[in-house]
């Protein structure tokens, strides 16, 4: 009885960790025939857990949803993360999310071990979320588009630019991306045949339309891109420059969200960082302290350099100052 009850927490598990499921599949996992796979998924179903079949040679199960929410099943690194990012959400980027956090944050510390309610309070007493004050996102926005990723369904939406815009766009959605502040989907444009980044919270009114998609390879990782998108593509000036530094310690003195970091040697990087205005990439590039080169943009060198003699005349005559000044 151990045994079997130990068997079906862990199909439990597995139908958790992705959508679909072949049966050979699930028998290879438990170290069992299909036939017991067959008889354990009707003991969850029993159980109350709504665990769909489909035949065929493309035949396997999903983990559907029910009619009343059926325990969920943690290991303690992610029972942990849960509460974490529960606690997070209280005070985050997402409209609404506030009370229900906490309800829910309530209801797992009732019942997670001494062990890892020990792991959570220390992290929340020690943590102090500081608002950012930006655009919330709907969290229903948020798990439709979620949902239509995980699932691979195509999905029609509305959506204004930064100019204020709108248009009415098809896509194929890959993943959700959090800046911190943000909310990003990465996703490809069917219209535009090509990759595009859109910020969740100018998009209105997602509806999954199908049909399911192979999904894309995706020429660079999302995090990626949307930190190219954000730290230089936005702007008006975009400039490439070589750092006399460890990429590492440059990297330790800037943000995905503010630029990209490319190692170039053991002491040299390239820096892509972008502003709407020269002056306050100078003064980006001025407070690393250390050499550099500026490759692009044209206008930028033309602006150091102006910048240069303005900040020689400040300082006044050359040479060294005499007792009486």
């Amino acid at each position: 009885m151990l045994q079997t009850s130990a068997r079906l927490l862990r199909l439990l598990s597995l139908l958790q960790t992705r959508p679909d499921w072949t049966g050979p599949e699930l028998a290879e996992r438990l170290g069992v025939t299909a036939r017991t796979v067959r008889r354990d998924v009707d003991r969850l179903r029993e159980l109350g857990y709504p665990v769909h079949a489909t035949l065929g040679a493309a035949g396997g199960y999903r983990l559907g949803a029910g009619a009343a929410l059926p325990p969920l099943l943690l290991d303690d690194e992610e029972a942990v993360a849960v509460a974490v990012g529960l606690r997070t959400a209280a005070g985050g980027t997402v409209e609404g999310m506030a009370e229900s956090s906490v309800r829910a944050l309530a209801k797992l510390e009732q019942v997670l071990p001494s062990r890892l309610r020990r792991r959570v309070n220390a992290l929340q007493t020690a943590t102090v979320a500081l608002s950012g004050g930006g655009p919330t996102v709907d969290p229903q926005l948020l798990t439709v588009i979620a949902s239509a990723c995980r699932d691979r369904m195509r999905t029609r939406f509305h959506y204004q630019d930064h100019g204020g815009a709108e248009s009415r766009r098809i896509a194929e959605p890959h993943r959700l991306v959090c800046t911190g502040w943000r909310w990003y989907l990465v996703a490809w444009d069917t219209d535009r045949d090509d990759w595009r980044t859109f910020r969740v919270d100018r998009i209105t009114e997602p509806l999954p339309t199908g049909p399911r998609f192979e999904p894309r390879e995706l020429p660079e990782g999302a995090a990626e891109r949307v930190s190219r998108g954000v730290s230089t593509e936005a702007y008006r000036y975009r400039a490439r420059v070589t750092l006399h530094a460890p990429a590492e310690a440059v990297r330790a003195r800037t943000s995905p969200t503010s630029a990209q970091v490319e190692p170039l040697d053991e002491h040299r990087c390239t820096l892509r960082a972008g502003a709407n205005s020269l002056g306050a990439l100078a003064i980006h590039l001025a407070l690393f302290g250390v050499e550099f080169e500026v490759h692009e943009p044209p206008e930028l060198v033309v602006h150091l350099r102006e910048l240069a003699e303005r900040m020689v005349r400040a300082t006044g005559p050359t040479g060294p100052a005499s007792p009486s000044d």
